[in-house]
């Protein structure tokens, strides 16, 4: 079968995968108690979730470490869904700050048709990952950048591109600027696949894409050695802290070790961890339950 993308080689989208991969960087790095504690947990909330979504100790740790990761995973797929467009004909993704700082400018001297029956030759996009992700500040700033840029070129249009919209979309966007409504038929949200459509002509292409996408995925992870699959040992650290916490359930003893985590030194909890024989009673409390998680 050969390869199903039109508008990209798949040599340029397998790299591209894999530059996008690179970005997880540290996130890969596999977690251990001291890692997932890195900004104090909350174990209260943790306890409160566990309960009361009544999942095991093991969903809820794999829940917030998946948690932790997500956090900052968004501007490694924002990456994703900028720098692809490098390979797109017309397209070009100018260097941080260059060219206005826009995410990408699209160029078409065929023209490019608006929803409302106007010709332009030029589209200067700001791309954001989800429709919610910008405040009232944030929307203006944007607005008025798009308003200066079709008062410096009257042959062009400005695109709010979102990868996860409200829905499938080409629209005016409406917004609020110093407290006034405002919109203007060239300052548009566009919904990723109508991008996608209008740059490759292929009203379908996003969806051609995401299809490849995960075999894609698949294939750079298994190949490319450099590439790390997190084997994170939480799970069994926070068990061997319980063991030494003398809760007298095995579900006390485990939210025992969680309260450890961020409640090491408070009166009361400080004096829950047995001390041992090694010196370690001369550690800080953190330390000292690290120690223990690692066995």
């Amino acid at each position: 079968m050969g390869w199903p993308l039109d508008f990209i080689s798949e040599e340029d989208f397998v790299r591209h995968v894999g530059a996008t991969i690179e970005k997880y960087g540290e996130k890969l790095e596999s977690y251990d108690v001291k890692r997932f504690n890195k900004n104090i947990i909350d174990p209260i909330k943790l306890i409160f979730d566990k309960t009361v979504y009544q999942t095991s100790w093991e969903e809820m740790v794999g829940n917030e470490i998946f948690r932790q990761r997500d956090k900052s995973n968004n501007n490694d797929i924002g990456y994703f869904h900028q720098r692809i467009f490098q390979y797109i004909d017309k397209c070009r993704v100018p260097e941080n700050g260059k060219e206005g700082g826009w995410d990408v400018i699209y160029q078409n001297g065929a023209g490019i048709m608006l929803p409302d029956g106007d010709l332009v030759h030029t589209v200067y996009v700001e791309m954001k990952n989800k429709h919610n992700t910008m405040n009232s500040a944030s929307a203006g700033k944007t607005y008025i950048k798009m308003q200066n840029q079709l008062l410096r070129d009257d042959d062009c249009a400005c695109f709010l591109v979102e990868a996860i919209a409200q829905k499938s979309q080409n629209i005016k966007w409406e917004t609020t600027v110093d407290g006034n409504r405002v919109s203007h038929k060239r300052i548009r949200r566009v919904s990723l696949d109508r991008f996608y459509a209008m740059t490759t002509g292929e009203e379908d292409a996003f969806y051609r894409m995401c299809m490849v996408l995960p075999d894609v995925i698949e294939k750079v992870v298994k190949r490319d050695e450099t590439v790390q699959i997190p084997h994170d040992t939480v799970l069994q650290e926070l068990k061997n802290i319980a063991a030494m916490s003398g809760g007298k359930t095995e579900d006390m003893a485990m939210a025992m070790a969680v309260y450890m985590l961020g409640f090491n030194s408070y009166l009361g909890f400080a004096d829950s961890i047995e001390n041992d024989s090694n010196g370690m009673e001369e550690e800080n409390y953190l330390k000292r339950i690290y120690a223990y998680a690692k066995g």
